[in-house]
């Protein structure tokens, strides 16, 4: 089989093409529902739905995301807050705490395998690897929504009530 360039498939491929995935027969079973979201979708909103029912803006006012998902069900995904402040120093070790914190509570990124079950309008990450280290390892159900090119879904609540909102439109 021939290996893909490194250079055409840029970080979010590197990250798939190395990346360990469960077995050929995992991934078969995820394929076919999978096969409905799969494709390069950018983030449209990531939003929050507060116990009040108001809803804010949970990344910003214009976030920044992509979704990646192949026809097997593997995927990838990135979403940042695009008011991130930078780093005052070049070297990404010397930040201050207020530094670190505003970086890791300004992205959410993880890759796996992702299930749907349109049937039931959900959808389940699997995920393998994260930034937030405690959801290695966890599967995540999500209420899902496809309508055209455009996919939104519901994460779990947070324990404050929150239900954090994704709204992604497709690219290809």
């Amino acid at each position: 089989m021939r290996q893909p360039s490194l250079i055409k498939l840029g970080i979010v491929g590197v990250l798939l093409a190395t990346a360990s995935l469960p077995a050929e027969d995992a991934l078969a079973k995820t394929s076919n529902a999978a096969s409905s979201i799969a494709g390069t979708w950018t983030l449209v909103a990531a939003d929050v739905q507060h116990p009040d029912g108001s809803r804010g803006r949970d990344y910003g006012a214009a976030p920044k995301g992509l979704l990646i998902v192949d026809a097997q069900g593997r995927y990838s995904l990135q979403i940042f807050k695009s008011e991130r402040p930078r780093f005052a120093s070049p070297d990404k070790g010397a930040a201050t705490p207020v530094e670190y914190k505003a970086a890791v509570m300004g992205s959410s990124t993880h890759f796996g395998t992702v299930s749907v079950d349109s049937s039931k309008g959900t959808l389940v990450f699997h995920i393998q690897s994260a930034s937030f280290p405690n959801w290695e390892g966890e599967e995540q159900k999500r209420s899902y929504e496809l309508n055209g090119k455009t996919l939104s879904y519901r994460v779990t609540p947070r324990p404050n009530g929150d239900v954090p909102i994704s709204i992604w439109r497709r690219l290809d």
